[in-house]
């Protein structure tokens, strides 16, 4: 028998031996498994330190948890959803949901917008100005909560503030004796531009890591194709930064959803009358403050749910605009 009669040739629109796409398949597989083993410590380390936590927070919730029970001078009643009836069913909570909702996404948008800003900046200066920057930057990343609020406290203070001084020496009169803390939303403003202030570094440095790791002739190529500077921003440069860029985004959400410190001691607990809670101080107020534990468990765990909730509904976006794109 020849060579030639064991060889059937293919016709035009024959479907390809299958081989080809098993060996991807299998490949994609072996790098899965590979992930999956490097990333199993770092899981048991999570599952570790988050589950028990969770477990003892969300068991706590079900039960009428105060001093008394604390101090073991009454025993504990199970009341199954009650704290989250009683929470849902309260006019409160849903002001204090719709305050954390609003602050974050300000703290969200201003700490993205300043870091993107800052760091396409970085990008284009000289050495020793760009040394600066990201020392100014760490500065202000490095300080602790406490501290920086106090210090924002202090430069805003209503009487001897350096800031009322300074609008009031320009003319602006008004400003003698301006209590920043009085109007809910001047107080939350002043918050939102103390948790921006400490907040935008860490978008600044990863931002500006990822337009650095971007080769300039890409760039280029889009430049002498004729794209503008918006144009190559939105072709060229965000698609390789959004996966930079959803780290941030997320990292933001999360540590802005849930502040406390900044909210505690720059609002002296809350604001006037509680006008400036948030569920972080909300559940503080409930639990230690107000003696009942199982309410600020409830808290806790709605918390928890709505990070979760957010960070998925937003991934699926991204992935959603990744596809389309």
């Amino acid at each position: 028998m020849t060579a030639q009669s064991t060889l059937t040739p293919q016709r035009d629109g024959a479907p390809e031996p299958s081989g080809g796409s098993v060996r991807p398949r299998r490949a994609h597989r072996g790098q899965a498994r590979t992930a999956a083993l490097y990333l199993t410590p770092a899981g048991i380390v999570l599952v570790s330190v988050m589950a028990y936590p969770l477990y003892q927070l969300v068991q706590l919730s079900l039960y009428e948890y105060g001093q008394a029970q604390a101090s073991g001078g009454a025993p504990l009643e199970f009341l199954g959803l009650g704290n989250y009836t009683q929470l849902l069913g309260d006019p409160r909570f849903w002001m204090v949901l719709l305050n954390t909702c609003g602050f974050a996404a300000v703290c969200v948008a201003g700490s993205l917008a300043v870091g993107i800003t800052l760091a396409v900046l970085a990008s284009r200066v000289r050495q020793l100005p760009r040394a600066l920057l990201f020392l100014a930057a760490l500065g202000a990343w490095a300080t602790p909560a406490v501290a920086g609020s106090t210090v924002w406290l202090f430069l805003f203070d209503q009487d001897f503030g350096l800031v009322n001084e300074v609008l009031t020496g320009i003319g602006l009169t008004g400003m003698e004796g301006f209590s920043w803390t009085y109007d809910r939303f001047v107080a939350f403003a002043l918050v939102a531009g103390e948790v921006i202030w400490c907040s935008f570094p860490f978008v600044m440095v990863t931002m500006y890591a990822g337009i650095k790791a971007i080769p300039e002739e890409m760039v280029e190529a889009a430049s002498l194709d004729g794209a503008s500077t918006w144009r190559t921003a939105r072709s060229v440069l965000l698609p390789m930064l959004r996966p930079l860029l959803v780290i941030a985004t997320i990292q933001s959400i999360i540590w802005d959803f849930k502040i406390f410190t900044q909210i505690y001691v720059m609002t002296d607990g809350g604001g006037v009358a509680g006008q400036n809670l948030v569920l972080n101080v909300y559940a503080y107020q409930e639990a230690f403050a107000g003696s009942n534990y199982g309410l600020g468990s409830a808290i806790g765990v709605v918390m928890t749910a709505l990070l979760l909730l957010i960070t998925v509904i937003y991934l699926r976006v991204q992935r959603g605009t990744g596809e389309n794109a």
